[in-house]
């Protein structure tokens, strides 16, 4: 059932992968994220939209404990993320992959030592282990004849999905996707966004998504979150989204000129 933020579930069942309560984000006194509440079921494609500077990446990295908030909490599979240990934040971090707007591919590695980084910094698989896993994931993006090309070669899209195939290698029951579609023309993003899709039906991840571009997200999302002014608007799924009567709401899925929605 469509929420406002307040939850509509316990994750008792492990119904949610993520659960934010609460959460508030400053910095330097301004205040980002006002109260965040909202779930991420397990297993679907969950995607964040909202205007620019509303919090979306902000939100993102509290999953991942790369920000700590002022209040609130943030559980992941049951877990308060804030209070997890160094040990058990690496343990996490390890089933999570995530890929940045860039790809954050590291320069000075080809694209073989790029994806295969992940594998030889937390496994102790042999190199023959690491090449099957390596070529498996870059066939999947399509990537397979560019093993020794360097991040500087690729197009802006390769080094998406080169990233993609990065965040892949450890299998992680959580896939995080900060703007994918940043960049990438039209069809470039549809490509991607089938991409995604494809990928997180294929391991039956659990996937959260950044867009500003409201088609991707009606075409990949399951489930939607819309923040506005540091708060949810709404969440639920397409359909109840679509359907919703709150003008900021039908403003920003239709891209209406008039609502409350301005350019400040």
């Amino acid at each position: 059932m469509l929420s406002n933020g307040e939850p509509v579930a316990s994750n008792k069942n492990g119904e949610y992968m993520v659960e934010v309560k609460d959460l508030h984000k400053a910095f330097e006194g301004r205040s980002v994220l006002d109260g965040v509440t909202c779930q991420i079921p397990a297993g679907k494609i969950s995607v964040v939209m909202g205007p620019s500077g509303t919090g979306k990446s902000v939100l993102l990295r509290h999953v991942v404990g790369l920000l700590y908030p002022d209040s609130g909490d943030v559980t992941v599979a049951g877990k308060s993320v804030p209070n997890l240990s160094e040990d058990e934040l690496l343990e996490l971090r390890r089933n999570v992959g995530m890929l940045f707007q860039d790809g954050a591919l590291f320069s000075s590695m080809n694209l073989y030592d790029n994806v295969a980084f992940p594998l030889r910094q937390h496994t102790k698989q042999s190199e023959r282990e690491i090449k099957e896993i390596v070529m498996q994931r870059l066939e999947e993006v399509g990537l397979s004849e560019s093993v020794s090309k360097m991040p500087n070669e690729l197009s802006g899209g390769m080094r998406k999905r080169a990233g993609f195939a990065r965040a892949l290698v450890l299998e992680p029951e959580l896939l995080l996707f900060d703007e994918p579609d940043s960049g990438l023309d039209p069809v470039r993003t549809a490509l991607l966004c089938d991409l995604i899709k494809q990928i997180q039906q294929k391991y039956k991840s659990t996937g959260v998504v950044i867009s500003h571009d409201i088609k991707s997200c009606f075409n990949i999302g399951d489930h939607i979150i819309l923040l506005y002014g540091g708060k949810v608007v709404e969440q639920g799924s397409k359909e109840e989204l679509q359907r919703s009567t709150k003008p900021f709401t039908q403003q920003f899925i239709t891209g209406a000129v008039e609502g409350p929605l301005g350019m400040e």
